[in-house]
This record gives C-alpha cells, sequence and structure tokens, in this order.
C-alpha cells in the first residue's frame, strides 16, 4: 500500500511533501490536493512519467493531462505567447479553477500526448499544490480517478480508483469545491485573425461569469 499523508497534520507535512518531491523526481506518480479536485500528478517533462499518469486513468494519447504552474511566469515560459484577454483571464481567476488553452512553447522537450501543438494550463488555489509547483516544476496533473468514473473529491475515493500506481498520496481533506476547473480554448486569440474563445468545458468558474472579462471576445452559447 503506498503511503497516505494527512497535511492537516502539521506533523506528517514535511515528510509527506519530502516523499511527494522524492517521487515525482523519480518519475513516479504522486495524488495532490487542489482547490477543484484531486489530482494525480507527474513531472510534465518526463515522457515515461506522463505516459504512466495515462495509463493509471486507464486513457490514451489521444487525452492530454493539463499542466498546472506555479503562476503567470512560468506559463509564459510553457506557452508561446500570452494575449492581452488571456492576462485579463489570469488576473480575474488565477489562481482558481480556470484552466487556459493556447499554443505551446514549441522549443519544449517534453511529450504530454497529442497536443497539437497547445498546452491546458491553470494555476491553483491550494497551498500545498503550489508548494510542490514551486519545488518541482509544472506538473502534469489529470483529476484522480479513472476515466468515465466522477472525479475524486477525497482522499479515498482516489485510492480506491488508482491505487498502487500511484506511489505518495497526500490527503487535505475533502475537495474544497469538488468541481472540476472551467477549460477555455483561448488559442483562437493567437495569430492574425483572432477569433472568440470557446468554452470547452464549465465547470469551478461559471460561464456567466467570463463575458465580465472579455465581453465579446467570448463565443455566444451554442
Amino acid at each position: 500500500m503506498s503511503p497516505v499523508f494527512d497535511c492537516r497534520d502539521e506533523t506528517q507535512v514535511l515528510p509527506g511533501m519530502r516523499q511527494a518531491r522524492q517521487a515525482i523526481g523519480r518519475g513516479d506518480l504522486i495524488v495532490l490536493p487542489t482547490d477543484t479536485v484531486y489530482g494525480v500528478a507527474a513531472d510534465a517533462f518526463s515522457a515515461a512519467a506522463v505516459t504512466k499518469l495515462l495509463a493509471a486513468k486507464g486513457r490514451g494519447r489521444q487525452s492530454p493531462p493539463p499542466v498546472l504552474v506555479a503562476g503567470i511566469a512560468t506559463m509564459r515560459a510553457l506557452v508561446a505567447e500570452v494575449p492581452e484577454p488571456v492576462e485579463r483571464l489570469v488576473e480575474a481567476f488565477w489562481p482558481g479553477g480556470l484552466t487556459i488553452v493556447l499554443p505551446a512553447q514549441p522549443s519544449l522537450s517534453w511529450d504530454l500526448g497529442e497536443t497539437r501543438g497547445t498546452v491546458a494550463v491553470r494555476m491553483p488555489a491550494d497551498r500545498f499544490a503550489l508548494e510542490l509547483l514551486e519545488e518541482c516544476g509544472p506538473l502534469a496533473v489529470s483529476s484522480a480517478n479513472l476515466t468515465k468514473m466522477n472525479a475524486a473529491v477525497t482522499i479515498d475515493d482516489a485510492i480506491r480508483m488508482l491505487g498502487d500506481s500511484v506511489s505518495v498520496y497526500l490527503d487535505g481533506g475533502p475537495a474544497a469545491t469538488g468541481v472540476a476547473s472551467t477549460i477555455v480554448d483561448a488559442t483562437t486569440l493567437v495569430g492574425s485573425d483572432p477569433a472568440p474563445v470557446r468554452v470547452l468545458r464549465e465547470g469551478a468558474v461559471s460561464r456567466e461569469a467570463l463575458p465580465d472579462v472579455l465581453g465579446d471576445l467570448l463565443e455566444p452559447d451554442p
């Protein structure tokens, strides 16, 4: 059985975070709390670790994981361009439950799957997730569940579904919202002929909150 550390107990935080960092460094998987649902995480720059992540969830390369970052400075290093409307989205909703898809920086040596040259990035509003991101760098993180199963909102949910495919479990208590992040496609803003941002998945950030930031740059409801 993989170790579980209760991060609500300060005596378990340091050993838990240390083992989580070591696992990421070895190319293994960890489960960590975020501000939305529990996530299963791997080193974003290790193709083997990302392959483990997809296999643990029962997903193929056609479903690449998003990447969690510690802030906009890291985001700038991962994407080809940050259009001004995306700056507004980040200011309004980060850290928080908004994932933004942008063209990936072409010079990066990574393999997240069949991304078609894009990357989905998010800065979570969770103390432990942010600490790991500061220390380990960007992490490929997907919801800690088997494909087609509900996202894990407690550590027990994650353990039941992922078991020993994960090396270290960090327990932060019940998920803050229990709702996955909203995903928007902002690749439409890049290039000489920008088009409105599309909502790919509505979640923790309501669609109604987006027009206040994007105005008519948000694609109308279908």
